[in-house]
């Protein structure tokens, strides 16, 4: 490296040396000195030793001196000298390096001078060039001849154009420069030893934009039409890429092919450019070429949806498709990554140019299909990203997930991802249809929805949940709830169907997951009972297959598979939301029999005291609202409710259970047959003594007293049965337990009398009484006895 600085600084002084000289010998208008002096500054660029990216700094300080001398040379009023003698002048310089640079300079001004045609200038220039065989020097040469001459290409408009000379001339002389140049650089790789490849490589990719702008200028030129492009150009420069049998120019001049041009021009000749793909060497990364060629004709097309019919028209998608299968089949060594690249691409390309063809979806994805089948799944992971970024471009494109659902191969690619990325995908697909708040009507549709995200729903080739972390599993569970709510059909029958469907997907899902997909399931189908009954109650007859009592049998089925579970709690709730639900439609067999499976699961699976206060309160408050049942029902099931209150391990729990049964007794807004004042006034003694017995317990095994929460809660349920009305209810029985939590509060050791401060919720429910004795009126005279 040191050395290469080294001859670096030595060319540049070489140049700048000679550059005085050349400036005062133009100065001087002294043209014998002014060639003398030029040819030995451009003996500089002779050197083999540079890198072409230190050449390349040598050759520009040899630029700007060739500039100052075409300016000098353009003036012949100063050296006295014809451009045609100058032309024949330059000739004779020794070096053939500095000599055509010299005329490339000189050849310049003999083109503007209009004294030859265009054509015959440039033929001569490029033909001579061939001189000059070493790759670095020649390709900078031809560089050189390529920009000096570009402004003077004799193309449409131009003032070089007619006479002779025409556009088809100027894209010959680019065509030819650029045959050259490409062979130069495909050259450049025989010039080291083998261990220095690597080095080469590099040097070669710091040249290959010389090599392109040939491309460039030739796509600039205004008279290249679209049928000079594709009976001149396009062949002659396939013809190039392909011959050279070069992977580094295949792929760089394939790729400036697809950049420089028109896309209305690779639209016109996809077949001819296409064609040429497989004649490449195999390591040439056709995939990126393909897919930028694909995402340019999309853009393209998005750009002017009046443009569709044209790409109908030449038949886009076949060739494209076409082209791409025989791409991976010459490249068999592909990799799999590298072939669902294209196939995301061409799929990509098919939803914006052709979003309304499914059938050209569904026609890559069974392609996809088919490269998969028979791979192992190990393989197959290589490429999860872009198997999951092929899935995902049809959900992302319809808004809707219902189109999405009848690509008959979608299911089939996802039937060839591992567990991981299968669950990825599932959870893709229901956060897109939760987006875009798609709903799902039809059973069928339902069973390909399910089908696809069954790595949520069950454990895929023996992978376990336990290896889940919690925290994910949640999510994905939970996104399962949400999409069943998606799932809705106006017609009963149809949504039963969907609730079936659904269920059969459900079940094998293992006890981790039931107790997240039932309860959603379980309240799509309440929602149908209610609605079956709103529009004509069970009058459809035995005949519909959508009626309550059906819809229940399924229900119990449903919530049977997950008391089964260690989910007991869960299966008693959903019992209670069903027994209320069949309440509703009047279905008294049904309730009954639902209230006796919760009180099934209670007795025989509930064993934890927390978990049964918990449960026997949903079920006094369930059965409180209850109004289906007969007299024989209700008393039967009060009596359970009320026994297994006073059954409870904890007293202060019997005590609020039992109390809480005295609403059994005592149902507003009904007939007076559910009014039984007598039995509330039972359950609120039997819970005062209940609340005594704790006391009596507290004092015995701890010598103090203990809180007298309970007893004012059962003088606040008290209150509440005397303001509506129960007859059993006396003032006086409120007037003695206030006085008996006025001497429990006194006899607490803490306080020696009862204060407001002592008990705030005692003295709450003193506030409430007062106000209703100041009320005035009937309420006022009925609270008049009590004494504070």
């Amino acid at each position: 490296m040191e050395d290469e600085d080294k001859w670096l600084a030595e060319g540049i002084a070489g140049i700048q040396h000679n550059a005085v000289y050349l400036h005062r010998a133009l100065d001087s208008d002294n043209l014998r000195d002014a060639l003398k002096y030029a040819a030995q500054l451009l003996s500089e660029l002779r050197t083999s030793r540079l890198s072409p990216h230190k050449y390349y700094e040598l050759y520009m300080r040899a630029f700007d001196e060739l500039r100052r001398l075409e300016m000098f040379f353009k003036e012949e009023d100063r050296h006295g000298c014809s451009v045609v003698d100058l032309y024949e002048l330059v000739q004779h310089a020794g070096n053939v390096l500095p000599r055509l640079y010299l005329l490339c300079t000189v050849g310049s001004v003999y083109i503007k001078s209009k004294e030859a045609l265009a054509k015959d200038v440039l033929k001569d220039l490029v033909e001579m060039c061939r001189a000059v065989q070493h790759p670095v020097r020649g390709l900078f040469l031809r560089s050189y001849l390529a920009q000096v001459s570009r402004d003077k290409l004799p193309d449409i408009g131009s003032e070089y154009e007619g006479e002779g000379d025409t556009v088809m001339d100027a894209v010959e002389f680019v065509l030819q420069n650029f045959t050259e140049m490409n062979k130069l650089w495909v050259r450049m790789q025989h010039q080291g030893p083998f261990i220095e490849k690597q080095k080469l490589e590099k040097e070669r990719n710091e040249l290959r934009d010389l090599v392109g702008k040939n491309l460039h200028v030739i796509s600039q030129i205004e008279g290249v039409d679209l049928d000079i492009y594709r009976d001149t150009v396009l062949p002659k420069v396939l013809e190039q890429i392909v011959n050279c049998k070069d992977e580094l120019a295949q792929y760089y001049l394939m790729d400036c092919m697809i950049q420089v041009f028109p896309d209305e021009y690779h639209l016109q000749t996809l077949e001819t450019l296409l064609g040429a793909c497989p004649q490449l060497l195999p390591t040439v990364d056709l995939k990126t070429v393909l897919s930028q060629l694909m995402e340019r004709l999309s853009n393209y097309a998005s750009s002017n949806p009046e443009l569709l019919p044209e790409f109908l028209q030449v038949e886009a998608f076949s060739k494209l498709s076409n082209a791409i299968g025989k791409v991976i089949e010459a490249q068999f060594d592909m990799p799999i990554v590298g072939t669902f690249t294209l196939y995301v691409s061409l799929l990509t390309f098919t939803l914006r140019v052709h979003p309304d063809r499914l059938d050209y979806v569904d026609q890559v994805l069974g392609s996809c299909v088919k490269k998969l089948s028979g791979k192992p799944k190990a393989e197959v992971s290589k490429a999860t990203k872009q198997v999951v970024a092929l899935l995902s471009a049809p959900l992302d494109k319809y808004d809707d997930i219902v189109r999405a659902l009848t690509l008959s191969n979608y299911p089939r690619v996802m039937d060839h991802l591992d567990s991981g990325p299968n669950k990825v995908m599932a959870m893709v697909i229901i956060k897109s249809i939760m987006k875009n708040k798609t709903c799902v009507s039809t059973s069928d549709k339902v069973e390909v929805l399910f089908e696809l995200i069954k790595g949520l729903l069950k454990d895929l080739d023996g992978a376990s949940t336990e290896e889940l972390d919690d925290e994910d599993f949640n999510e994905e569970q939970n996104s399962v709830a949400c999409l069943m709510h998606m799932l809705y059909n106006d017609d009963p029958e149809e949504m039963l169907k969907i609730i079936c469907t659904v269920w059969k997907h459900v079940v094998v899902g293992g006890p981790r997951r039931l107790p997240f997909t039932v309860p959603p399931l379980v309240f799509s189908a309440l929602k149908l009972v209610r609605r079956v009954h709103r529009q004509d109650g069970d009058v459809a007859g035995e005949e519909s297959p959508a009626t309550p009592r059906k819809i229940f049998q399924l229900l119990s089925q449903i919530i049977d598979a997950l008391s089964a579970l260690p989910a007991p709690e869960l299966a008693l709730r959903l019992y209670l939301q069903c027994a209320e639900a069949a309440n509703d439609c009047e279905l008294e067999p049904v309730a009954y029999d639902l209230f006796t499976q919760a009180f099934v699961l209670y007795e025989e699976e509930i064993a934890d005291s927390k978990a049964q206060v918990v449960a026997i309160h949903l079920i006094i408050g369930t059965l409180q609202r209850m109004h289906a049942f007969g007299v024989e029902n209700r008393d039967t099931l009060t009596h359970k409710a009320t026994g297994y209150s006073a059954k409870l391990l904890k007293k202060p729990d019997q005590c609020r259970a039992v109390y809480a049964c005295s609403h059994l007794f005592w149902v507003d807004d009904q007939d007076s047959s559910n009014k039984d004042g007598e039995r509330v006034l039972l359950c609120l003694k039997r819970s005062l003594r209940i609340a005594n017995a704790a006391q009596q317990m507290l004092n015995d095994t701890r010598g103090v007293s203990g809180p007298v929460t309970l007893f004012i809660e059962i003088l606040n349920k008290y209150i509440y049965f005397f303001e509506k009305g129960n007859p059993q209810i006396s003032p006086s029985a409120i007037q003695d337990l206030i006085e008996l939590i006025k001497t429990e509060l006194q006899s607490d050791g803490i306080t020696p009398s009862w204060s407001p401060a002592s008990d705030p919720f005692f003295a709450s429910t003193l506030r409430y009484v007062q106000f209703q004795k100041q009320k005035g009126g009937a309420m006022g005279e009925k609270y008049s006895p009590i004494k504070l």
